[in-house]
């Protein structure tokens, strides 16, 4: 039987998602954005039609599916996704999920117990969000740098034992490429396998042997900071991307970009459009336009990149739709 999806617009095949960025974000606001009086209102329409423009860009492109994995506490609208979806052309994923313990909002899972917590991710993939209908499609997990805290196992635990009885995969965020094993133990020690993960962030520093031990063990591993360079360049991303690919885990490795379309309020207390001068590349497009003609200089084929953006994220659903 055909392994289906849920999108904001409904369920498609997997055979339909095509190509595939698996880490771009419509909206994102950190908790407490809207204390941040300094900042404007935030314009709907104009975000919509920001965020539309970008995605059409995307979609020129032959991207036709984008997960967008912000989690339940970071500024999460799915009304907003659905629209610029429907808008732009371009097939979007929607998360559940919680972010980072210190960069999220921690109370209410804190307070209730893991199989509440699993009973919130299983609503929100099977019967929607809210009083929306639409359906979350993955469900993101997240660790800070260096160590698990007892809060994000807690989150880490329920979110495996949601993917196990849905059947949705899990996507990740680490910091500084910290924590990527501790995830997957987690996870596996739930019964399930590794492949049904993609470990997020996993591009941030160059160390190739930390990128394949992931893979060695069955997960998939996230080159999705594509652009952003403040935190290393993104020669070194390809550098270690090649050799994923040339140490036989091509079928192991996703990309993107981690992009902001639209901020809700300041990003670390700044304007977020002081980024864009600061990262000019921080783009979704740019994957195709510079990233993708140089690894073929370095020697990648168009089989080998087509694998990596339609292949791949076909297969990860695939392989965790077994799981339920």
């Amino acid at each position: 039987m055909t392994v289906q999806v849920n999108t904001v617009q409904g369920k498609r095949t997997v055979d339909d998602l095509g190509r595939t960025l698996i880490h771009e974000h419509v909206l994102v606001g950190f908790p407490g954005w809207f204390m941040d009086a300094r900042m404007p209102a935030f314009d709907r329409r104009e975000a919509v039609a920001r965020c539309v423009d970008a995605f059409q860009q995307l979609h020129a492109y032959g991207v036709r599916t984008v997960i967008d994995p912000c989690p339940m506490d970071l500024g999460r609208d799915v009304d907003v996704i659905a629209e610029v979806s429907q808008k732009s052309g371009v097939t979007l994923i929607c998360a559940t999920g919680a972010y980072v313990e210190s960069m999220g909002i921690p109370y209410t899972f804190n307070e209730l117990s893991v199989d509440q917590i699993v009973e919130c991710f299983q609503k929100e993939i099977e019967d929607g969000v809210a009083a929306t209908g639409i359906k979350c499609g993955v469900i993101k997990i997240a660790t800070g740098e260096g160590l698990v805290s007892e809060y994000e196992r807690k989150i880490l635990t329920a979110a495996a034992k949601a993917a196990k009885l849905t059947g949705a995969p899990l996507i990740s965020h680490t910091e500084n490429c910290s924590c990527g094993h501790d995830q997957i133990d987690i996870v596996t020690g739930e019964g399930l396998p590794a492949s049904h993960m993609i470990v997020g962030h996993s591009d941030g520093r160059d160390d190739h042997p930390y990128q394949k031990a992931l893979a060695d063990r069955g997960a998939y591993v996230g080159f999705d900071r594509f652009g952003l360079e403040m935190m290393i360049p993104d020669a070194i991303r390809m550098k270690n991307l090649k050799a994923m690919v040339d140490c036989g885990h091509k079928d192991r490795v996703m990309v993107s970009h981690d992009t902001v379309n639209c901020w809700l309020g300041s990003y670390a207390g700044g304007d977020p459009a002081d980024l864009q001068a600061t990262l000019p590349n921080w783009r979704m497009t740019h994957l195709f336009e510079n990233i993708f003609p140089e690894l073929k200089r370095m020697g990648l084929t168009d089989e080998v990149l087509d694998g990596i953006v339609v292949d791949n994220p076909r297969r990860w659903f695939e392989e965790a739709a077994k799981s339920a």
